[in-house]
C-alpha cells in the first residue's frame, strides 16, 4: 500500500503540474473559471491514467483497456464534480458576499487545493477498489 501511495501521488505531482498550467494559461487568457478548470482536469487525468495504468498499478491484472478507461473517466467526471463544486462555492458563492473570493487567488485555492485534496481522496479510493483491482486471490 505504501509503494501504490507514493507512486500514486508521484503520478499525481505531474497530473497536478498540468493541472494547474493549463488552468491558468486559459484563466489567464479570459476562459470562463469553470470552463477552464473543466479542460484542465480532462488534460490531467489523460496524463495521470497513462501514469497510474503503467506505473502505479502495472502489476494489477489487466482487464479489458476499455473497461479500465471508461471506469477510469467516469471516477474522474466525479472527482471532476467535486473539484467544480468546491470551485463554485467559492467564486460564485462566497465571491457573491466577497468580491475576493472572485480573484484568480481564489479560485486556485478552491480549485487546485481545497478540491484538489478532496478529489484525490475519492480518485485513490476508486483507482485502488474498482478501476485496477486486484484478482481474486484463490481460497
Amino acid at each position: 500500500m505504501v509503494r501504490e501511495l507514493g507512486k500514486f501521488g508521484t503520478v499525481g505531482i505531474v497530473a497536478f503540474v498540468v493541472d494547474v498550467a493549463v488552468f491558468n494559461v486559459l484563466l489567464f487568457s479570459g476562459t470562463p473559471t469553470l470552463v477552464a478548470k473543466t479542460i484542465s482536469t480532462v488534460v490531467a487525468a489523460t496524463v495521470a491514467f497513462i501514469g497510474n495504468r503503467f506505473w502505479t498499478w502495472r502489476d494489477r491484472e489487466r482487464t479489458n483497456l476499455r473497461r479500465e478507461y471508461t471506469l477510469y473517466f467516469l471516477f474522474n467526471l466525479v472527482g471532476l464534480v467535486i473539484g467544480l463544486a468546491c470551485l463554485w462555492a467559492s467564486h460564485y458563492g462566497l465571491g457573491s458576499v466577497w468580491p475576493f473570493f472572485q480573484g484568480k487567488l481564489a479560485d486556485n485555492i478552491a480549485a487546485n487545493v481545497v478540491g484538489m485534496a478532496f478529489g484525490t481522496l475519492f480518485r485513490f479510493w476508486s483507482y485502488r477498489n474498482i478501476v485496477f483491482r486486484k484478482s481474486a486471490e484463490p481460497a
